[in-house]
């Protein structure tokens, strides 16, 4: 039977698949909703496989060839044991499911499988050193307990900030109104979707962050430097741990190079590969499962 391999990059936004045969060659690619683990399970399963149905469709292939596909995933909420386990004991109709973080795949992908390091910060963040095989981890513990530098804290803070705007104790911006306008200027609206917003939900303001910060928008400035910051203060302890080829990577992180003071910048380097691709690299591989050890 032949064989095929799926490269897997799930994180809290989106969720994007790239099938290869055994040469390598290029099958196709898909892409759906969130596919952290960490928000449940069965969501992440369900993305997953709309993903591949894509990725398989494109390249004339059909859900019969699911059981010749070896998946690597590398998906956000992995490192979190319980979640882990929860999505490993789901059933699948693949050939073998090889589960790792998001952070891990992209350093693979990014160092072509050398040492080297990565700062991710998308929606959420998390850093991660790779060095002869062992995993040197900072950060990456879930929004809104860690996940600084991210998407999801920047748009936490814009938030905040905009109702201290709404009670007069700070001055009301042209990206305060954007947020206003958003909600219909209801500031009682803001607090009822609080109650439900998922970080996805907060991250979707970043966008509009960099480009009031482009029209020197004083409250975008402040939200970017602090975001910097925060990122800076992850690749210093990378730095630290060893790591002196850096990748930035994901949505936030990928724009924020100009924001970081240059002693940090000199560490930065291109990435070679994507996510996708590391995550190609151990697909098949049990060794690379994350709890491999515990694994029932």
């Amino acid at each position: 039977m032949k064989a095929f391999y799926v490269g897997i990059d799930g994180g809290g936004t989106s969720c994007r698949a790239r099938i290869r045969d055994a040469q390598g060659t290029l099958i196709g690619e898909g892409k759906s909703g969130s596919a952290n683990i960490m928000l449940g399970a069965e969501l992440a399963m369900t993305s997953i496989i709309s993903t591949i149905r894509q990725a398989a469709m494109q390249g004339g292939l059909t859900e019969q060839d699911f059981a010749s596909m070896h998946l690597g995933l590398a998906l956000a909420g992995a490192e979190h044991k319980a979640s882990w386990h929860a999505f490993m004991q789901q059933p699948h109709p693949f050939a073998s499911v090889t589960l790792n973080t998001d952070a891990y795949g992209a350093c693979l992908g990014a160092h072509n499988g050398e040492n080297g390091a990565i700062m991710i910060a998308g929606t959420g963040s998390c850093g991660i050193y790779l060095q002869e095989g062992v995993q040197h981890v900072v950060g990456g513990r879930e929004f809104p307990i860690s996940d600084q530098g991210g998407g999801a804290v920047m748009g936490l803070r814009l938030i905040q900030q905009v109702l201290l705007a709404e009670d007069g104790i700070r001055e009301k911006t042209p990206l305060c109104l954007h947020v206003m306008t958003h909600f219909n200027q209801d500031v009682d609206a803001i607090v009822e979707w609080s109650k439900k917003a998922l970080p996805r939900d907060y991250g979707c303001f970043s966008p509009a962050i960099f480009q009031h910060a482009e029209q020197a928008d004083s409250l975008a400035i402040e939200l970017l430097k602090q975001t910097a910051q925060d990122i800076e203060m992850f690749l210093i302890a990378l730095h630290k741990r060893g790591a002196t080829r850096i990748c930035l990577m994901g949505s936030i992180a990928e724009r924020i190079l100009q924001w970081l003071s240059p002693p940090v910048q000199q560490w930065i380097v291109e990435p070679q590969h994507d996510a996708i691709e590391g995550a190609l690299m151990f697909a098949g591989q049990d060794k690379h499962n994350l709890y491999a050890m515990t694994q029932q």
